[in-house]
């Protein structure tokens, strides 16, 4: 049976940048390909080119007959109102499922996912529950292969299992770009990476992501002795160059185009074989203090809900913490108490003297009207690292950036670009803590590596919130972990949280059992009356709603700033825009923080 997608010789070119040129490859049944690459190799793109909503430069995308292709891009968005079952119900609608079977589809499209509420509005649901919304409304039209851009970005680790049981499961093909390696390896039966280091412009390998991860060191190890050996005849023929041979013989004639074939095709291989990685090194102070950050029997309350208590952990120079917990148990919260925005309801914090804390935040928040050039270096055109000056085009190249992007705005960058910027950004600030939200979303894989040996070799302390297991198991010496129920501990590493979880789970079981056991028994009036808890809509707007706190805390301080600024207050137009938007965010910075006192209270 012929493949189900055919790539053949396609290329794709944006402005004078050449993502990828003459790539061929096919997708067969059942096949289940990662699609990897570095930042800016094309990988969306083509997975666009293979779902035809992008159409190549040059080359061709042929699709077998009477063949189905679902495409979930990488950001998924619902628009204002729709509830899931109006999404799962329009793409039903969309193949043709009669009306008659469109509702047990839909159920079982729904119960696949975890989705208990069908009436909650989409748009309203976190990241991680909006993917696996997309990716039920994709597999609606049951289709032949699925192309998935970056799916475990916004979900949570129990998001990302219940993709990879999905992906086991099914008997459709899959092709998916991800950086999360763990997901790679448990999903991958082939691995494939975008990129101009290898002649065919990729390279495909049969088997786990491990596996590909030894063919390809093989690969560019023989790589590398075919350029030396090459670069050793060229070296012999430019010597037979320059003393000048007369070319008036035929025999001369050949030997001088052989040589000029053989510099261009040396030429060529020294081209591919530049390895590009940001150049990440964070700068840490000279502090001498051992112990940073103190943790005694401290407990967290939001809205009269209590997020977690007891906790007590010593933050050490050099300590590598892990800090994990679902949706809504409060690691946001708990990285605020650490910057001292938020003040413990119990026990006590204690921070060593003039500690410098820096933070980056998962939000990634720059300003898009800037170029990349002001986004880099704000004041000038040279930047201070390790007490020294740098020009910002060095300081770009070093994070991959070409002298062409400098003058274009930030707007224009990619996400694993602009993730590339905050850190360009974080390394300018000495720092005796570093605290991570997420920073691994969307980097590709050579920076992802370098990113793990600096946060190895990094002499401060780190405090690092992820839902990339690799990351945490190869980076962390310590795991602080909430369950989401007021619980707290400190655990050795990932899989003791783990277990902790697990454990915790069967015993809250067993207690609701029992509890609802005695109810019935004794069967209380009371019980008519108990308080409602939160509705489906509500637990999900709940479990997002500690990071719309975040931003909006954000936006309120950057009206602020605003407000207070020079130029802002000597231009009497700009003040009143300044102040008027100031209002509306304090309005609904109160607002936001009403609603997740009223929904933890209604939590219990």
């Amino acid at each position: 049976m012929p493949p189900i997608l055919n790539a053949q010789s396609v290329s794709k070119t944006f402005g004078a940048t050449a993502l990828f040129r003459n790539i061929s490859l096919t997708v067969d049944d059942g096949a289940r390909i990662g699609l990897i690459g570095p930042n800016g190799a094309g990988k969306s793109t083509l997975l666009a080119v293979l779902a035809g909503t992008v159409e190549p430069d040059t080359g061709e995308v042929a699709v077998r007959r009477l063949a189905r292709t679902a495409y979930v891009a990488q950001d998924s968005h619902f628009a204002e109102g729709l509830t899931v079952r109006a999404v799962l119900e329009a793409a039903l609608a969309a193949v043709h499922v009669s009306e008659t079977e469109r509702e047990g589809r839909l159920r079982e499209l729904a119960g696949r996912a975890g989705f208990a509420d069908l009436d909650a509005e989409a748009s309203s649901l976190s990241g991680g529950w909006r993917k696996r919304l997309a990716i039920l409304e994709a597999l609606a039209s049951e289709p032949d292969v699925l192309l998935l851009d970056e799916p475990t970005n916004h979900m949570d680790v129990e998001g990302i299992e219940w993709l990879e049981g999905l992906l086991a499961s099914a008997k459709f093909a899959a092709v998916t770009v991800s950086h999360d390696r763990y997901f790679l390896e448990a999903t991958s039966s082939e691995v494939i990476e975008l990129s101009r280091a290898y002649a065919e412009g990729l390279l495909r390998v049969k088997g786990t992501f491990s596996r590909f991860l030894e063919e390809r060191d093989a690969y560019l190890e023989a790589q590398s002795r075919q350029q030396e050996s090459l670069r050793n005849r060229v070296r012999t023929e430019v010597e037979w160059l320059r003393r000048g041979p007369k070319a008036r013989t035929t025999k001369s004639k050949a030997r001088i185009d052989t040589a000029n074939a053989m510099i261009a095709q040396l030429g060529e291989m020294n081209a591919r074989s530049v390895e590009q990685s940001a150049g990440i090194d964070f700068a840490a102070s000279e502090r001498k203090t051992k112990r940073l950050v103190e943790f005694d029997g401290v407990a967290c309350d939001v809205g009269g809900r209590r997020l977690f208590s007891g906790l007590r952990f010593t933050l050490t120079a050099g300590a590598k913490v892990g800090l994990v917990g679902p949706n809504g148990s409060g690691k946001t919260t708990l990285l605020r108490l650490l910057r001292g925005e938020l003040k413990p309801a119990e026990g006590s914090i204690k921070r060593a003297d003039a500690l410098r804390l820096v933070y980056f935040s998962q939000m990634r928040e720059l300003d898009e009207s800037v170029t990349l050039r002001r986004a880099l270096a704000p004041e000038g055109d040279g930047v201070i690292h390790n007490g020294r000056t740098v020009h910002v085009a060095s300081w770009a190249a070093r994070f991959l950036f070409t002298g062409e992007q400098l003058n274009q705005p930030v707007r224009n960058l990619s996400g694993g670009e602009r993730a590339r910027v905050l850190i360009a950004r974080l390394m300018l600030e000495p720092a005796d803590v570093l605290l991570l939200d997420e920073p691994t979303n969307d980097l590709d894989l050579a920076t992802l590596d370098i990113l793990e040996e600096n946060l190895m070799e990094f002499p401060g302390a780190l405090v690092l919130v992820t839902h990339d297991r690799y990351l945490l198991n190869t980076i962390a010496t310590t795991v602080v972990g909430l369950d989401g129920k007021g619980r707290a501990g400190q655990f050795a590493d990932y899989a003791q949280w783990e277990a902790w979880m697990a454990e915790n789970e069967a015993t809250d079981g067993g207690a609701r059992g029992a509890k609802a056991e005695a109810t019935r028994a004794e069967e209380k009036p009371a019980a008519a009356v108990q308080k409602k808890k939160l509705s489906y809509l509500e637990a999900r707007e709940f479990a997002g709603i500690e990071q719309r706190v975040e931003e909006s805390d954000a936006k309120l301080a950057a009206a602020r700033e605003r407000v207070a600024s020079p130029e802002i207050a000597t231009d009497a137009a700009a003040l009143q825009s300044a102040l008027t938007a100031l209002a509306e965010a304090e309005r609904e910075n109160e607002a936001l923080y009403a609603r997740w006192a009223e929904l933890s209270e209604k939590a219990g």
